[in-house]
Protein backbone atom coordinates (compact mmCIF):
# COMPACT_ATOMS: atom_id res chain seq x y z
CA UNK A 1 0.00 0.00 0.00
CA UNK A 2 1.58 3.37 -0.70
CA UNK A 3 0.15 5.05 2.67
CA UNK A 4 2.33 8.35 1.57
CA UNK A 5 -0.72 9.17 -1.00
CA UNK A 6 -3.05 8.67 1.87
CA UNK A 7 -1.31 10.72 4.36
CA UNK A 8 -1.02 13.39 1.91
CA UNK A 9 -4.44 13.62 0.50
CA UNK A 10 -5.79 13.51 4.52
CA UNK A 11 -3.36 16.70 4.94
CA UNK A 12 -4.29 18.33 2.02
CA UNK A 13 -7.86 18.06 3.01
CA UNK A 14 -6.86 20.26 6.44
CA UNK A 15 -4.53 22.41 4.92
CA UNK A 16 -6.37 23.11 1.75
CA UNK A 17 -3.31 24.40 0.06
CA UNK A 18 -0.51 22.42 -1.84
CA UNK A 19 2.16 24.75 -0.70
CA UNK A 20 1.78 23.81 3.13
CA UNK A 21 1.11 20.12 2.67
CA UNK A 22 4.58 20.24 0.69
CA UNK A 23 5.79 22.35 3.89
CA UNK A 24 4.48 19.85 6.53
CA UNK A 25 5.13 16.38 5.05
CA UNK A 26 8.70 17.21 4.40
CA UNK A 27 8.29 16.87 -0.04
CA UNK A 28 7.95 19.45 -2.79
CA UNK A 29 5.06 20.78 -4.39
CA UNK A 30 5.19 18.91 -7.48
CA UNK A 31 5.60 15.55 -5.24
CA UNK A 32 2.49 16.46 -3.91
CA UNK A 33 0.69 17.14 -7.09
CA UNK A 34 2.27 13.77 -8.38
CA UNK A 35 1.06 11.56 -4.97
CA UNK A 36 -2.54 13.38 -5.79
CA UNK A 37 -2.92 12.71 -9.46
CA UNK A 38 -1.61 9.31 -8.53
CA UNK A 39 -4.41 8.54 -6.01
CA UNK A 40 -7.02 10.08 -8.70
CA UNK A 41 -5.86 7.82 -11.10
CA UNK A 42 -6.22 4.63 -8.87
CA UNK A 43 -9.71 5.97 -8.34
CA UNK A 44 -10.72 6.78 -11.51
CA UNK A 45 -11.73 10.24 -9.97
CA UNK A 46 -10.80 13.99 -9.75
CA UNK A 47 -10.26 14.40 -5.94
CA UNK A 48 -9.71 17.82 -5.62
CA UNK A 49 -10.98 21.59 -7.12
CA UNK A 50 -8.01 24.31 -7.36
CA UNK A 51 -9.26 28.23 -7.28
CA UNK A 52 -7.76 31.05 -6.31
CA UNK A 53 -9.23 30.62 -2.75
CA UNK A 54 -7.59 27.61 -2.45
CA UNK A 55 -8.37 23.62 -2.55
CA UNK A 56 -11.52 22.28 -1.98
CA UNK A 57 -12.57 18.72 -2.25
CA UNK A 58 -14.87 17.59 -5.22
CA UNK A 59 -18.46 15.58 -4.59
CA UNK A 60 -15.92 12.27 -5.37
CA UNK A 61 -13.01 13.49 -2.65
CA UNK A 62 -15.63 14.03 0.21
CA UNK A 63 -16.88 10.72 -0.77
CA UNK A 64 -13.20 9.04 -0.24
CA UNK A 65 -12.18 10.97 3.15
CA UNK A 66 -14.04 8.70 5.25
CA UNK A 67 -12.52 5.94 3.18
CA UNK A 68 -8.89 7.32 3.29
CA UNK A 69 -9.27 7.87 7.42
CA UNK A 70 -10.41 4.11 7.79
CA UNK A 71 -7.30 3.23 5.23
CA UNK A 72 -4.84 5.13 7.10
CA UNK A 73 -5.93 3.83 10.76
CA UNK A 74 -6.09 0.14 9.25
CA UNK A 75 -2.88 0.38 7.97
CA UNK A 76 -0.75 1.66 11.32
CA UNK A 77 -2.88 -1.15 12.97
CA UNK A 78 -1.87 -3.94 10.83
CA UNK A 79 1.80 -2.32 10.85
CA UNK A 80 1.64 -2.66 14.52
CA UNK A 81 -0.07 -6.35 14.43
CA UNK A 82 2.80 -7.88 12.49
CA UNK A 83 5.45 -6.03 14.47
CA UNK A 84 7.44 -8.29 18.02
CA UNK A 85 6.09 -7.69 21.09
CA UNK A 86 8.08 -10.66 22.75
CA UNK A 87 5.83 -13.03 24.38
CA UNK A 88 2.96 -10.67 25.37
CA UNK A 89 -0.42 -11.20 23.03
CA UNK A 90 -0.87 -7.80 21.73
CA UNK A 91 0.57 -4.20 22.77
CA UNK A 92 -1.35 -1.43 24.04
CA UNK A 93 -0.33 1.98 22.95
CA UNK A 94 -1.61 4.39 25.80
CA UNK A 95 -1.88 8.27 25.71
CA UNK A 96 -2.01 10.27 29.35
CA UNK A 97 -1.96 14.13 30.36
CA UNK A 98 1.33 14.95 31.02
CA UNK A 99 -0.14 16.73 34.58
CA UNK A 100 -1.82 13.10 35.21
CA UNK A 101 1.47 11.30 34.92
CA UNK A 102 2.73 12.05 38.76
CA UNK A 103 -0.15 11.15 40.49
CA UNK A 104 -2.03 8.47 38.09
CA UNK A 105 0.05 7.04 36.14
CA UNK A 106 1.51 4.30 38.12
CA UNK A 107 -1.73 3.03 39.43
CA UNK A 108 -3.30 3.42 36.14
CA UNK A 109 -0.66 0.99 34.89
CA UNK A 110 -0.25 -1.06 37.53
CA UNK A 111 -4.42 -1.97 37.29
CA UNK A 112 -4.32 -2.27 33.58
CA UNK A 113 -1.63 -5.22 33.74
CA UNK A 114 -3.52 -6.52 36.82
CA UNK A 115 -6.75 -6.82 34.58
CA UNK A 116 -4.77 -7.33 31.02
CA UNK A 117 -1.29 -9.59 31.93
CA UNK A 118 -1.04 -10.47 28.39
CA UNK A 119 -0.52 -7.24 27.20
CA UNK A 120 2.31 -5.05 26.16
CA UNK A 121 1.95 -1.70 26.99
CA UNK A 122 3.46 1.57 25.58
CA UNK A 123 2.75 4.99 27.15
CA UNK A 124 3.55 8.35 26.36
CA UNK A 125 2.81 11.48 28.45
CA UNK A 126 1.73 13.95 25.81
CA UNK A 127 -0.49 17.01 25.75
CA UNK A 128 -4.31 16.73 23.92
CA UNK A 129 -4.22 18.23 21.29
CA UNK A 130 -1.32 15.82 19.83
CA UNK A 131 -2.86 12.58 21.18
CA UNK A 132 -5.74 13.55 19.32
CA UNK A 133 -4.21 13.61 16.23
CA UNK A 134 -2.33 10.31 17.30
CA UNK A 135 -5.35 8.50 18.09
CA UNK A 136 -6.37 9.38 14.79
CA UNK A 137 -3.76 7.78 12.71
CA UNK A 138 -3.81 5.33 14.81
CA UNK A 139 -0.66 6.15 16.70
CA UNK A 140 -2.54 5.58 19.43
CA UNK A 141 -4.95 3.03 20.86
CA UNK A 142 -6.61 5.38 24.11
CA UNK A 143 -5.70 8.14 25.70
CA UNK A 144 -6.23 10.11 28.85
CA UNK A 145 -6.39 13.81 28.30
CA UNK A 146 -8.12 16.98 29.57
CA UNK A 147 -9.45 18.55 26.29
CA UNK A 148 -11.33 16.74 23.41
CA UNK A 149 -10.39 18.53 20.18
CA UNK A 150 -13.59 17.50 17.78
CA UNK A 151 -13.12 15.08 14.98
CA UNK A 152 -15.69 12.92 13.47
CA UNK A 153 -13.24 10.05 14.05
CA UNK A 154 -13.16 10.21 17.56
CA UNK A 155 -15.12 9.52 20.75
CA UNK A 156 -14.91 11.25 24.33
CA UNK A 157 -16.17 10.19 27.14
CA UNK A 158 -16.43 11.74 30.07
CA UNK A 159 -14.96 9.72 33.18
CA UNK A 160 -14.12 12.01 36.17
CA UNK A 161 -13.13 15.22 37.25
CA UNK A 162 -10.02 16.62 39.01
CA UNK A 163 -9.91 19.17 41.89
CA UNK A 164 -7.17 21.58 41.96
CA UNK A 165 -6.24 23.92 44.97
CA UNK A 166 -4.34 27.21 45.93
CA UNK A 167 -1.26 26.53 48.53
CA UNK A 168 1.03 29.36 49.81
CA UNK A 169 4.28 29.89 51.13
CA UNK A 170 3.30 32.84 52.07
CA UNK A 171 -0.15 33.46 53.14
CA UNK A 172 -2.94 31.27 53.78
CA UNK A 173 -5.66 34.08 52.89
CA UNK A 174 -5.75 35.29 49.04
CA UNK A 175 -6.03 38.46 49.73
CA UNK A 176 -2.35 38.47 50.83
CA UNK A 177 -0.85 36.62 48.14
CA UNK A 178 1.27 39.14 45.97
CA UNK A 179 0.96 38.90 42.00
CA UNK A 180 4.53 38.68 41.55
CA UNK A 181 4.37 35.70 43.62
CA UNK A 182 1.40 33.81 42.19
CA UNK A 183 2.59 31.06 39.68
CA UNK A 184 -0.40 30.70 37.16
CA UNK A 185 -0.91 27.04 36.24
CA UNK A 186 -2.60 26.80 32.45
CA UNK A 187 -3.07 23.17 32.56
CA UNK A 188 -6.01 22.95 29.58
CA UNK A 189 -7.84 25.73 27.83
CA UNK A 190 -10.77 25.63 30.22
CA UNK A 191 -8.67 25.55 33.16
CA UNK A 192 -6.85 29.08 31.95
CA UNK A 193 -10.08 30.48 31.27
CA UNK A 194 -11.91 29.38 35.00
CA UNK A 195 -8.57 30.57 36.80
CA UNK A 196 -8.82 34.09 35.15
CA UNK A 197 -12.46 34.01 36.14
CA UNK A 198 -11.84 32.96 39.41
CA UNK A 199 -8.89 35.26 40.81
CA UNK A 200 -8.84 38.02 37.96
CA UNK A 201 -6.24 39.82 39.93
CA UNK A 202 -3.91 36.81 39.77
CA UNK A 203 -3.88 36.29 36.21
CA UNK A 204 -1.25 38.41 35.26
CA UNK A 205 1.71 36.53 37.35
CA UNK A 206 4.89 36.74 35.64
CA UNK A 207 4.94 33.46 35.77
CA UNK A 208 2.91 31.10 33.91
CA UNK A 209 3.14 26.91 33.74
CA UNK A 210 1.05 24.38 32.28
CA UNK A 211 1.41 21.24 34.61
CA UNK A 212 1.27 20.24 38.25
CA UNK A 213 4.79 19.27 38.16
CA UNK A 214 6.61 22.46 37.05
CA UNK A 215 3.96 24.11 39.61
CA UNK A 216 5.67 22.42 42.55
CA UNK A 217 9.00 22.06 41.17
CA UNK A 218 8.70 26.31 40.81
CA UNK A 219 7.26 26.32 44.46
CA UNK A 220 9.72 24.55 45.98
CA UNK A 221 12.51 26.48 44.38
CA UNK A 222 11.42 30.25 44.95
CA UNK A 223 7.90 29.62 47.58
CA UNK A 224 4.63 31.79 46.23
CA UNK A 225 1.33 30.46 45.78
CA UNK A 226 -0.01 27.98 42.65
CA UNK A 227 -3.01 25.60 41.83
CA UNK A 228 -1.88 21.99 42.54
CA UNK A 229 -4.04 18.53 42.18
CA UNK A 230 -5.52 18.61 45.64
CA UNK A 231 -3.44 15.25 46.81
CA UNK A 232 -0.63 17.33 45.84
CA UNK A 233 -1.57 19.99 47.77
CA UNK A 234 -2.31 17.47 51.02
CA UNK A 235 1.47 16.16 50.45
CA UNK A 236 2.92 19.83 50.35
CA UNK A 237 1.16 20.94 53.24
CA UNK A 238 2.38 18.69 55.59
CA UNK A 239 5.95 19.37 55.13
CA UNK A 240 5.05 22.94 57.04
CA UNK A 241 6.37 25.06 54.23
CA UNK A 242 3.10 25.43 52.52
CA UNK A 243 -0.52 26.45 53.50
CA UNK A 244 -3.34 25.87 52.00
CA UNK A 245 -5.28 29.03 50.71
CA UNK A 246 -8.85 27.77 52.07
CA UNK A 247 -10.51 31.06 50.97
CA UNK A 248 -9.45 30.51 47.57
CA UNK A 249 -11.90 28.81 45.28
CA UNK A 250 -11.77 24.98 44.11
CA UNK A 251 -10.70 24.68 40.85
CA UNK A 252 -12.35 21.65 38.78
CA UNK A 253 -11.02 20.09 35.57
CA UNK A 254 -13.03 17.22 33.60
CA UNK A 255 -11.17 14.03 32.27
CA UNK A 256 -11.98 12.06 29.31
CA UNK A 257 -11.25 8.77 27.89
CA UNK A 258 -10.79 9.50 24.03
CA UNK A 259 -10.38 6.46 21.20
CA UNK A 260 -10.96 5.84 17.64
CA UNK A 261 -15.10 6.05 16.84
CA UNK A 262 -14.71 2.37 15.74
CA UNK A 263 -13.11 1.34 19.30
CA UNK A 264 -15.91 3.32 21.03
CA UNK A 265 -17.90 -0.31 21.62
CA UNK A 266 -14.68 -2.66 21.60
CA UNK A 267 -14.50 -4.43 24.84
CA UNK A 268 -10.93 -3.99 25.48
CA UNK A 269 -11.55 -0.14 25.56
CA UNK A 270 -15.14 -0.40 27.49
CA UNK A 271 -13.00 -2.24 30.01
CA UNK A 272 -9.67 0.34 29.77
CA UNK A 273 -12.76 3.40 30.48
CA UNK A 274 -14.24 1.41 33.54
CA UNK A 275 -10.59 1.07 34.50
CA UNK A 276 -10.01 4.74 34.38
CA UNK A 277 -13.21 5.49 36.35
CA UNK A 278 -12.22 3.17 39.27
CA UNK A 279 -9.07 5.02 39.44
CA UNK A 280 -10.47 8.50 38.98
CA UNK A 281 -13.22 7.70 41.84
CA UNK A 282 -10.57 6.64 43.85
CA UNK A 283 -8.59 9.34 43.72
CA UNK A 284 -10.40 12.59 43.02
CA UNK A 285 -7.18 14.71 42.76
Amino acid sequence: MQIELIDTFLDLVETKSFNRTADRTGVTQSTVSARVKSLEQMLGARLFRRSRAGTDLTTEGLRFETHARLLRQEWTAARRAVAASGEAAMTLRLGIQNDLTTAYLGPLVAEIRRVLPQTALYVEPDYSTQMCADLVTGALDFAVLFSPKPHPDLHFQSVGELTYRLISSDSARIDQIAVARMIFAHVSPAFERAHREALPNLSEAPLSVGQTAAVVSLLEAMGGAGYVLDTTAQAMTQTGRFRMVDDAPVLSQPVYATMHLRNRTARLHRRLTRILVRQLSGRTG
